[in-house]
């Protein structure tokens, strides 16, 4: 027996995986794992590492997430998710990912500020006139 993984982002599939042997996610509650086997059920993930086993085993770094197995079908919906090879290979991504998601993310506090900054002055104006 196998399960039938999908991994869903807010704007696209990120992969679709038949034959799936077992899954060990992280929740909320600690570490799950999932067999073909198991009763249905839904999870809320937190974000962490998922893993999962064909052939061989492959880990996806996630964001926070819902998980939904019904039967042999696994769907699995994140925010953000990334591809490793190997443990480490995820570590790096992982860590070049949020280096550029944290300087994205300082120039948007940056365009925010001059855009409040901007508007508290013409209200303070237009109070004025």
């Amino acid at each position: 027996m196998s399960m039938h993984l999908k991994i869903l982002l807010p704007f696209r599939v990120f992969d679709d995986i038949q034959n799936v042997k077992r899954i060990v996610m992280e929740t909320s509650e600690g570490s799950f794992g999932l067999l073909p086997q198991r009763l249905d059920c839904v999870a809320a993930l937190v974000p962490g590492i998922f893993t999962y086993e064909t052939d061989s085993e492959h880990y996806i770094a996630i964001d926070e997430g819902m998980l939904i197995k019904a039967g042999e079908e696994v769907t699995l919906s994140v925010r953000n998710a990334i591809r490793g090879a190997s443990l480490e290979a995820l570590h790096q991504s992982v860590e070049t990912s949020f280096m550029r998601l944290n300087e994205s993310e300082k120039e948007m506090r940056s365009s925010m500020a001059k855009m409040e900054s901007g508007f508290i002055i013409s209200l303070d104006k237009f109070r004025e006139s």
